[in-house]
């Protein structure tokens, strides 16, 4: 990976410039590194969106934005004196989506923009869009001239999630791209891949020569994920019920946490070696028989309960969800991986909204040791088992647990905790978002952090192994007369019984995060 760099000239468009994304995220990205002084002199923001603005209307919207943006998640101030520059890179241009007039006038902008500020002919272009207009700017982009570089420039294209909501659809987003842009110009993103702690995965793994050795199935019992959400879905009813947690969740972020947790060591840590290795994984992950895919995959609904603090409806009584709905908002799946290192080792990995509390973390379990002669508080219940816990967020860290001796005339045993946390080590400050370092590095032409064709195609692959057995389930029902009864599990919980039961079948259970305690 590379060390501290600066972006090159070049000249950003954001598409949806006047929506969540863009003032929640990549603006306030943006700003950061250019206070960091990351950005070259020639780099610009042209915002385009449906929404009509002028420039100094759009600026103004986005330092609102911003200042909202740092009083909520920054404790320095506001730096007024570096906005009031920053913003004099920022442009904006209103025009739809499918308007072939509104893009001759957008290429015309961005000619006249290049003209005036030194972009080198360099251009960025970013879909913070819904997915159903991905197709007509890409078609719009490359029917007036932009989607090649102009002279000795260079054109990307960031694509946001979601990649499609199965495989054909994946294909088909895919194929499109592909008629307009060679594939090393477009940058698939995931902004898990931008999180510190999922960088620091690999150099964990493969820097520290006391880790690697153990990281198989020889001594690995097995692997844990979870990625919990503390909030329902709030708001979000009407988008959330035609996902539902494995496209929102599985096929993009736990698809890449398994691929970093599992790969062999790449050749050179360049985009297309790392991206290699992953493929291998995800390719390795043993696809379900759609007829069996309750003996792998749990998925359940929440109930109401309280959760985060907050009094939280059931799914089925949120605005906007229709009371008949088998959307989950939970699902725990039991993945094998049938290559050389993970044969025999399952990996469990877990989702879900109205959880007790916001968290991501890898569990890496050890095998225990064949014979325990030693006192244990825990002797009476099953041994634990020694953990490397790689938190992402929140609280970045690593954590080791360990059985010690306690203090006392007795030979007693405790398991006990050696951790490293990222802001006690280095400060909060040296902790990016992960939009900044992902921005960077698409400037930079940079793709070891974003997704490759293959990688997002193998990742619908499997899941839609499961959609399909969730389709026939529903299916054999409706003829029957019936409806399928989703598991439940009350908000504030850590997912339905039916999830302990996936791991108690192998003599596993749930590893409790230790924020705010667990199941």
């Amino acid at each position: 990976m590379n060390t501290r760099r600066t972006a090159p000239p070049n000249l950003m468009v954001v598409f949806g410039a006047s929506g969540d994304l863009a003032k929640r995220k990549l603006l306030p990205a943006l700003f950061h590194l250019y206070r960091q002084k990351l950005l070259h002199k020639g780099f610009i923001v042209l915002g385009y969106a449906r929404t009509a603005m002028s420039d100094a209307a759009f600026r103004e919207e986005i330092g609102a934005a911003l200042r909202e943006h740092i009083a909520a998640e920054h404790s320095d101030a506001f730096d007024q004196s570096a906005w009031e520059s920053f913003a004099q890179a920022l442009f904006y241009q209103t025009g739809g989506y499918d308007d072939r007039a509104a893009f001759d006038a957008l290429a015309a902008r961005i000619a006249e923009l290049d003209a005036t500020h030194p972009t080198q002919g360099n251009h960025l272009f970013y879909l913070a869009t819904p997915p159903n207009v991905f197709e007509p700017i890409t078609t719009l982009l490359a029917e007036v001239g932009l989607a090649e570089p102009p002279g000795a420039g260079w054109t990307r294209l960031i694509v946001e999630k979601p990649f499609g909501h199965d495989l054909a659809s994946a294909q088909q987003l895919n194929d499109h791209l592909l008629k307009l842009f060679h594939e090393e110009q477009i940058y698939r993103i995931d902004h898990y891949l931008g999180k510190e702690t999922v960088q620091n995965i690999l150099v964990f793994r493969f820097g520290n020569g006391i880790f690697e050795p153990i990281w198989n199935r020889n001594y690995v019992d097995h692997v844990q994920i979870t990625v919990a959400e503390s909030l329902g879905v709030g708001t979000r009813g009407g988008y959330y019920d035609k996902s539902g947690a494995i496209r929102d969740m599985v096929q993009n972020h736990m698809m890449q946490l398994v691929a970093l947790t599992a790969m062999e060591p790449p050749v050179t840590y360049d985009a297309e070696s790392v991206r290699n290795q992953k493929v291998n994984v995800l390719r390795s992950i043993r696809p379900i028989n759609p007829l069996e895919v309750n003996k792998w995959v749990v998925r359940a609904q929440y109930s109401a309960g309280v959760a985060g603090g907050e009094e939280i409806p059931g799914y089925l009584e949120t605005e906007g969800i229709p009371p008949n709905s088998t959307t989950e908002t939970y699902v725990a799946w039991k993945l094998e991986i049938d290559n050389w290192r993970w044969n025999g080792v399952p990996f469990y990995i877990r989702t879900g909204k109205a959880l007790p509390t916001k968290v991501t973390e890898v569990n890496i379990m050890f095998r225990r040791p064949p014979l325990m002669s030693f006192n244990s508080r825990e002797a009476r219940g099953p041994r634990v088992h020694n953990s490397l816990t790689l938190r992402i967020q929140p609280d970045e860290s690593i954590i080791l647990n360990f059985d010690a001796k306690r203090p006392g005339p007795q030979l007693d045993v405790e398991q006990v905790s050696m951790d490293f946390v990222y802001s006690r080590a280095f400060g909060d400050s040296t902790i990016s978002d992960a939009y900044e370092r992902l921005l960077l590095d698409a400037m930079l032409g940079d793709s070891t952090l974003f997704i490759r064709r293959d990688e997002t195609e193998l990742a619908w692959d499997r899941i839609t192994n499961v959609l399909e057995g969730w389709a026939i389930q529903e299916e054999i029902l409706r003829r029957r007369g019936k409806t399928l009864p989703l598991p439940q599990y009350p908000a504030g919980t850590w997912g339905p019984i039916e999830s302990d039961d996936l791991l108690a079948h192998a003599g596993h259970s749930w590893h409790a995060p230790s924020l705010n305690g667990g199941r």
